[in-house]
């Protein structure tokens, strides 16, 4: 088996496979393969979805923007992975997303009628689909029951973290304190003196219009324990 078909037993949608059954993908199977320089737009947000794109090698950036376009949410992904299959469905088929490379990325796709014929042949794969779009349902459906944040870190932590595909990993977010204000309904000082504190505390690098989170979860974790001292 090649190296590249290899890495199918890594990606969620595969995982559980047999070697036969993986072998019985690739031999029946029509793959797509593309190779993109780093710097290089993937995908932007608003091409049809028709496909499962599959990041191979290489580490991308997703850009996140609300439709009132007032900030920008920038994340970095890492092979193997998989690129929105979620909107290979549903009401509306395109990305949400747009996708940059950052390294140089190697991609394998699988068009819809491949990818629902090998939903049908093959159980493991139809169920892995479908626990990947259940988790992201029941996590969308329990935001708004959750205990609302006290306390400004804890906000920007809610904020941050209910806009971002993973609670981990490099974050950055481009906005103005007046508009992270009114956001989280805090005012421009209050976010200022925050944010300035987590600076100090390096669990954020602070500039113009710009904050960048090395590592999210170290914001909800501190954030986590200010909510439990305000209960």
């Amino acid at each position: 088996m090649q190296p590249t078909y290899n890495k199918l037993l890594e990606l969620p949608l595969f995982q559980g496979m047999s070697i036969s059954d993986l072998e019985q993908v690739i031999m029946s199977t029509h793959f797509g393969f593309m190779n993109t320089a780093g710097g290089r737009t993937v995908i932007k947000d608003g091409d049809s979805c028709n496909r499962l794109l599959f990041l191979i090698k290489g580490t991308l950036c997703t850009e996140s923007i609300p439709d009132d376009r007032r900030y920008i949410i920038e994340e970095e992904i890492y092979a193997p992975n998989i690129l929105q299959p979620e909107c290979l469905f549903g009401l509306t088929q395109r990305y949400t997303k747009t996708f940059r490379a950052i390294t140089d990325c190697e991609f394998m796709s699988i068009n819809k009628q491949e990818a629902m014929k090998i939903s049908d042949n093959f159980d493991i794969f139809r169920l892995n689909l479908l626990n990947i779009l259940c988790t992201q349902t029941q996590k969308a459906t329990r935001h708004p029951w959750r205990i609302h944040p006290q306390g400004i870190r804890a906000k920007i932590a809610r904020f941050m973290e209910t806009r971002c595909t993973k609670p981990a990993g490099k974050k950055t977010l481009y906005i103005k304190m007046e508009q992270l204000g009114r956001e989280i309904n805090e005012s421009r000082l209050n976010i200022s003196r925050e944010l300035n504190a987590m600076n100090d505390e390096g669990i954020i690098t602070l500039r113009r219009s710009e904050i960048c989170f090395p590592q999210l979860e170290r914001l909800i974790l501190t954030a986590g324990a200010e909510q439990q001292d305000n209960l």
